[in-house]
């Protein structure tokens, strides 16, 4: 009991704190200020005022070449099983009728996947595509790149970035590609999720016949690197081992990489980004559509063939492609989608194969990680034990199951423990294989939690919570909310969730850096304006302030953690490159182009350019 109230203690002098001061805001940087009485004089006047314009710089080709494993026809040859085909596209409303019935993985049987899933209002949604193949890019008018007006306050910070600092944008398979039925991919998760009448993902961006255009554009502004993930269901329409990969998906993700090198930018890939296939709910929608009791949807990772497919499936994907593929990420967000103790089990042990498969039998030497989700909780009351108990049991119950043993090679944290019986133990070999499978930390940070206990001022209220399962307050077991003691709310309100508090990135970096020893990258973070979708006027759009000033405080405060904290911080990535569909509707524009949902036209943001300025101008 000792031992728990010094860390406590001790957790409590590092959390924020509540300084009582009098007057006005201190102005530190001013040692003497001009006051008394002005001499006021006439001039005569003239226009003197001018306007510079500046325009972003692309990124340039590349002039080497750098690998990161063997060459592909090296690296295929581990998996001597392999067999390839195509498929098509699926068409409910044709009359024509697949032959081959007797073929487990043909037409018929891949047509089948796509009638037993049954995805809502297929037809009538997929009408508004533009694209039906591979577009080719066209240059990016120079017009289009002139830097926007600053705006009057912006970072007054004297830092560069470290010379290896990684930085570029995010995306995700099931949020911008479209074509969902078509070149042979399967159903997945994210093709029957939203069962009503809003906007499905069937066509989204249609990145996927768009890429060179979208690569291309990012590229311009001089983005450093483009993160995206690979759909599963492209790659192996039937999703488990033993079953055909699916050529047409092998050749347009080998050319997706390759364009990006192209254009001189870092491709990194995301295996699973929730687009889990349907296979491991049995096809049955009702199970895939059912609540979870960690995360906020059931991913299908409790499976008992789900970890040995995924293994499966990431080895396709890194022999085919981890000779140009310097960064990889196993999983996005894994506690979400995450539905019990044995989802859980399945993600580390998978994740720890992959890595070991990547890093022995590959001899890769670039990097694996995850993508953690975690609204960093703060304690309502940085003086209040009870308040910073919660806290610390809110933020070790989101990462801890994951980053315990990943990262320190240690159990589970009690706060998991004590809340999820039906968590899986890990035995001392476990943790000997987990322990050290990631090589940083990838958090995507957007926003933080305001936390107390379920019974304001009672810590024993959160451990009543984690026995009782009927509890509304589980899995967490704490209070969250948005306002300090004051009454006032940490940030302003989004189009969502979100609120803006860079207060708290820099004190959140320090906990994950000195919590889990590794280094830390912020895979995604990014920023919806509120009513943006409701803007009728184009410019309005594009001079998203709100957004700018989200990025440009948020690298602020990671300037700070990494020169003034000793924090290790190795890359951040701007969620998302184009406003997407943010699964179940597209009011929530998080991109940093807007997108013309008739034309599919792109349109830079203000936001864009502000955030490749803060990196240029500090030498990244």
């Amino acid at each position: 009991m000792l031992g728990q109230l010094v860390f406590m203690a001790s957790l409590a002098a590092a959390q924020q704190v509540y300084v009582e001061t009098n007057g006005s805001t201190p102005r530190p940087n001013c040692p003497s200020c001009t006051g008394g009485h002005p001499q006021y004089t006439f001039h005569p006047f003239e226009y003197s005022l001018t306007s510079t314009y500046r325009y972003a710089t692309p990124r340039p080709s590349p002039t080497t070449t750098t690998t990161f494993a063997a060459p592909r026809e090296q690296l295929t040859s581990k998996l001597s099983s392999l067999s390839y085909t195509t498929w098509g596209k699926w068409d409910p409303g044709s009359n024509s009728t697949a032959t081959d019935t007797a073929d487990p993985y043909g037409r018929a049987a891949w047509t089948s996947l796509w009638e037993m899933a049954n995805p809502p209002n297929f037809t009538e949604v997929t009408k508004s595509a533009v694209f039906s193949t591979t577009v080719e890019p066209t240059p990016v008018p120079s017009e289009s790149l002139v830097l926007p007006p600053r705006d009057y306050f912006g970072p007054d910070d004297c830092y560069n970035w470290p010379e290896d600092f990684d930085w570029g944008v995010a995306s995700s398979a099931s949020q911008i590609e479209g074509a969902v039925a078509e070149e042979g991919k399967s159903p997945s998760l994210m093709d029957i999720l939203i069962q009503d009448d809003r906007p499905k993902d069937y066509v989204t961006n249609e990145h996927y016949y768009n890429y060179k255009q979208d690569i291309n554009r990012v590229a311009a502004m001089g983005t450093k690197s483009f993160s995206f993930s690979i759909a599963w269901t492209r790659i192996l329409p039937f999703a488990l081992p033993g079953t055909p990969v699916n050529q047409e998906a092998i050749d347009h993700y080998n050319d997706v990489i390759n364009y990006i090198i192209e254009k001189g930018m870092r491709p990194e890939v995301t295996l699973l980004h929730f687009d889990t296939p349907l296979q491991f709910y049995g096809f049955n929608v009702t199970a895939a559509l059912s609540g979870a009791e960690i995360g906020y949807n059931n991913g299908g990772y409790q499976n008992e063939s789900f970890p040995g497919a995924f293994v499966n499936y990431a080895k396709i994907v890194m022999t085919h492609y981890a000779d140009r593929v310097p960064v990889w990420y196993t999983y996005n967000e894994p506690l979400l989608y995450s539905d019990n103790g044995k989802s859980i089990d399945h993600v580390i042990k998978s994740h720890a194969e992959v890595y070991h498969f990547y890093k022995e039998e590959l001899k890769g030497t670039g990097k694996i990680a995850l993508k953690f989700n975690n609204n960093f909780g703060v304690p309502r009351d940085p003086k209040s034990e009870a308040d910073v108990y919660a806290a610390d049991h809110f933020n070790t119950l989101q990462l801890g199951p994951f980053c315990n043993p990943i990262y320190l090679g240690i159990d589970y944290p009690e706060s998991y423990k004590m809340t999820i019986d039906d968590y899986v133990p890990l035995s001392k070999e476990d943790l000997e294989y987990i322990g050290g499978t990631a090589d940083f930390l990838g958090i995507d940070p957007y926003t933080a939690t305001v936390i107390t206990p379920p019974v304001e001022g009672s810590q024993e209220s959160i451990m009543e919570c984690a026995s009782n399962y009927s509890s509304p307050y589980r899995p967490y077991c704490v209070n969250q909310t948005t306002t300090n003691i004051f009454g006032w709310n940490i940030g302003y309100r989004s189009e969502s969730y979100v609120y803006i508090t860079p207060t708290y990135l820099r004190l959140y970096l320090n906990y994950l850096y000195n919590t889990w020893k590794a280094p830390v990258a912020l895979t995604e973070f990014g920023f919806p304006v509120f009513g943006e979708a409701d803007k009728q006027d184009l410019s309005d759009e594009l001079f998203d302030t709100p957004r700018s000033i989200y990025y440009l405080s948020f690298l602020s405060e990671t300037l700070k953690a990494i020169w003034e904290d000793g924090v290790e911080v190795v890359g951040a990535y701007a969620w998302s490159f184009a406003d997407n569909w943010e699964f179940g509707d597209y009011d929530q524009h998080f991109g940093i182009q807007t997108v013309n949902r008739t034309t599919q036209e792109r349109a830079f943001k203000k936001s864009f350019f502000d955030f490749v300025d803060f990196f240029k101008a500090r030498g990244a």
